[in-house]
């Protein structure tokens, strides 16, 4: 018989296999993992919504508000540290967009309604769920319109930068001694809670700003620009990053607007979160 492999019949497991075009049952077990180090911050930022919620129904708003801020600073790292070291995957996905539901549609929710709404009774919690499905809704757009939206623009606010509003109003609010126990207080935090949501199912474009490549070259006054900004921001954080978040949420019907009135054609936008 010869030794040739050639000769060899091919009835083995593995052979029948790569027959097929499949691959060894080893290799597709060793796939069946998941990448650590995108969901690791992925986890950060669930973490950080669960910890808001904890924190607001203990009545810690400031330190609620703070965790939103910093589940934002997570979330905004795990699709990039993915797509620097090729760690994409379909788990990720799916995990961000239930972490970003945690962090950015209930979390916000409830921390409000802890702080103030609750003064309203039934409006109170109408706002905070006008809210919380917004966000939902979002999330869900965004899924459904990956494949075919353009990159360059976000349709509707993002969820982050929703849940940024919401926090960020209660930050300066715990931060200025103000007390959410108040009617009027109450009144406007509805409305500012219902408007974030509003916004975030709306059809306004928003600048994802994906067309900033990390790995290329930049000028020198744009590593300046991002110095004072920090310093800027270390004057006063809560006002400071409020004021960015809602100069943020007016440029979708800014640039909505400018676009109607230029009578040009808008671009496909994203739905991306």
């Amino acid at each position: 018989m010869s030794s040739d492999p050639q000769d060899q019949p091919e009835n083995g497991p593995v052979a029948s296999l790569e027959k097929r075009g499949g691959e060894p049952e080893r290799q597709r077990q060793r796939r069946r993992g998941i990448y650590l180090l995108p969901n690791l911050f992925t986890t950060g930022a669930l973490f950080s919504g669960f910890y808001a919620i904890i924190a607001g129904m203990n009545g810690h708003f400031e330190a609620a508000a703070i965790a939103i801020f910093v589940a934002g600073v997570f979330d905004g790292l795990d699709g990039r540290v993915a797509r620097l070291t090729h760690t994409q995957s379909d788990f990720g996905a799916e995990y961000d967009s239930l972490s970003d539901m945690v962090a950015f549609g209930v979390a916000p929710a409830l921390v409000a309604f802890s702080w103030s709404l609750s003064m309203l009774g039934k409006l109170g919690w109408m706002a905070a769920f006008i809210y919380c499905a917004g966000a939902a809704l979002r999330l869900a757009r965004f899924n459904a319109q990956i494949a075919v939206a353009d990159s360059r623009y976000f349709t509707g606010l993002p969820s982050p930068s929703g849940a940024a509003l919401v926090a960020g109003m209660i930050w300066v609010g715990a931060d200025l001694g103000i007390s959410g126990d108040q009617t009027g207080v109450a009144i406007f935090a509805a409305f500012w809670v219902a408007l974030s949501g509003a916004l975030m199912v709306s059809n306004f474009r928003y600048s994802s700003f994906k067309q900033v490549d990390p790995k290329g070259h930049v000028p020198f006054y744009a590593l300046l620009a991002i110095v004072v900004g920090v310093a800027v921001v270390n004057l006063h954080p809560p006002l400071v990053l409020l004021c960015l978040v809602f100069a943020y949420a007016l440029s979708g019907p800014v640039m909505s607007l400018r676009g109607g009135k230029d009578g040009e054609e808008e671009p496909p936008a994203s739905g991306a979160v």
